[in-house]
């Protein structure tokens, strides 16, 4: 069994740690920085065996050199990365797959973000560590990638089971669910879960790990065949990449 550990960093990252207890391997997810990641280790005595990088970004990337040198771990990223992610060991793309003990994390290619943007999904699990591409009730801003290939990613991520759990970088949600409500203001799903969401918030807990039951019912850029949705914007005549294209417009600028 897995045990993830979620440390939240910064103004509103999400650094995870990812324990098997049989093997004592430990995987990091997206170090922005080290403290927070050596406290945790030392309370938890569990032993740093790699980290998972998913794209370049500072914010996702910036403890890596500090963790690597205490604890000797490998550091694994995108191929398409490899002179952009600091210490990169190891370098994965689609196809490939990532062990924690006897637990399998498959790596899965999601360029939009930024063109190397990879996930790790554990199917056993039903853990996915997706990033910034995919949030509770958004997706990453397109700095490198197109519009269709984000579409393209997105619908990858959406065609995996209906209960995995998605371990996004960012708490995002609150803000998210406001944008979403501009585009389906008759949803009863989405009114539910931002209701939820300002409960939560309120309290300082985190919104995040959501589902992708909960994603599909309620975020927009997941719900680009939605008839309110192409309703508000208008687009009864246009493809679902023109759609989102239009939706991600809107987002940006909300």
């Amino acid at each position: 069994m897995l045990t993830v550990k979620q440390i939240p960093v910064l103004n509103d990252n999400y650094i995870y740690l990812i324990h098997d207890s049989v093997s004592g391997e430990t995987a990091v997810v997206d170090p922005a920085i080290a403290e927070p990641v050596q406290k945790i280790l030392r309370e938890r005595n569990w032993q740093l065996s790699c980290i998972l990088n998913t794209h370049h970004h500072s914010d996702h990337v910036g403890a890596n050199l500090t963790l690597k040198k205490q604890t000797g771990c490998q550091i694994i990223g995108s191929h398409y990365d490899k002179n952009r992610i600091p210490g990169l060991d190891r370098t994965v793309s689609e196809g490939d797959s990532v062990f924690l003990g006897r637990h399998k994390a498959s790596v899965i290619d999601t360029p939009g973000h930024t063109l190397g943007h990879i996930v790790y999904y554990f199917s056993e699990d039903n853990f996915l560590f997706c990033g910034d591409t995919l949030f509770s009730m958004g997706c990453g801003r397109l700095f490198e990638g197109t519009a269709m290939q984000m579409h393209h990613s997105l619908n990858k991520l959406a065609a995996l089971p209906l209960t995995t759990q998605l371990f996004c970088a960012h708490e995002y949600t609150q803000q998210n669910g406001q944008f979403a409500q501009t585009l389906e203001p008759n949803n009863t799903q989405l009114h539910q879960r931002i209701t939820e969401v300002a409960q939560l918030r309120q309290n300082n807990i985190a919104t995040v790990p959501s589902t992708l039951a909960q994603e599909k019912a309620t975020n927009p850029f997941l719900r680009s065949h939605c008839p309110e949705l192409i309703h508000t914007l208008a687009m009864h005549e246009n493809s679902r990449v023109e759609i989102f294209t239009e939706t991600r417009r809107r987002k940006d600028h909300f």
